[in-house]
């Protein structure tokens, strides 16, 4: 039971996969008029790649012909090769690009059942988080994918320092952003981090000021 219940999210990934088409029943009418049925892996795997990219450019959260195409493809890709995490992470995307979180969620969970090493399943459900402003759960998926090898990742590095700046640790944010500027420095980063770096000057003497009158009574 309990390895049925840890594969469980892997079956949900490749029925919600296996499923698109009937997901966005009633929204659009476009179908592929060909049958990739009879393309190798590889030639799915580009054919992808290239809607994927169309998708990201043109659907601006709505559901058009590239968005369709690329499901489709990256769905097919799931069910030909379900160990292949890259097709789970994708399709997921994909799902949030479209508004369907249940079945995003299920694609990242899906990616980390398979292969809980991989840091790219978690920064993607930190992602996941973040863009709907569940900024605990946000951190904590993005932490993850840090300690599993995103450690020089520019926006791993950048979230966990904002999320850290919203929840009012100057610190910690300043930690993790001057990290980030390491690996990619930019002026609208440099201002955040003067931002911070005052916010935290003003924490110090707050609570510098308050230790002291405590030590007086």
């Amino acid at each position: 039971m309990r390895q049925l219940i840890k594969l469980l999210p892997v079956f949900l990934c490749l029925f919600f996969a296996l499923s698109s088409f009937a997901a966005l029943k009633g929204e659009l009418e476009y179908r592929i008029p060909i049958d990739y049925s009879k393309l190798s892996e590889e030639e799915l795997d580009t054919k992808a790649g290239v809607y994927y990219n169309l998708a990201l450019k043109t659907s601006n959260g709505n559901i058009n012909e590239e968005v369709t195409a690329a499901l489709n493809l990256y769905a097919i890709l799931c069910n030909k090769n379900p160990q292949n995490i890259f097709y789970k992470i994708r399709l997921g995307i994909l799902y949030d690009i479209i508004g369907k979180d249940r079945y995003a969620k299920g694609c990242f969970y899906a990616a980390i059942g398979v292969d809980k090493t991989q840091p790219e399943p978690f920064f993607r459900l930190g992602e996941f988080y973040y863009k709907r402003e569940l900024y605990k759960r946000a951190l904590k998926m993005y932490k993850i994918a840090y300690t599993k090898g995103y450690q020089e990742h520019y926006d791993t590095l950048y979230k966990i320092g904002d999320i850290y700046e919203k929840f009012g640790d100057t610190e910690a944010a300043l930690k993790y952003l001057k990290m980030a500027s390491v690996k990619n420095p930019n002026s609208e980063l440099n201002l955040k981090i003067q931002r911070v770096e005052s916010a935290n000057q003003i924490n110090r003497e707050f609570y510098s000021d308050t230790r002291i009158r405590f030590i007086e009574r």
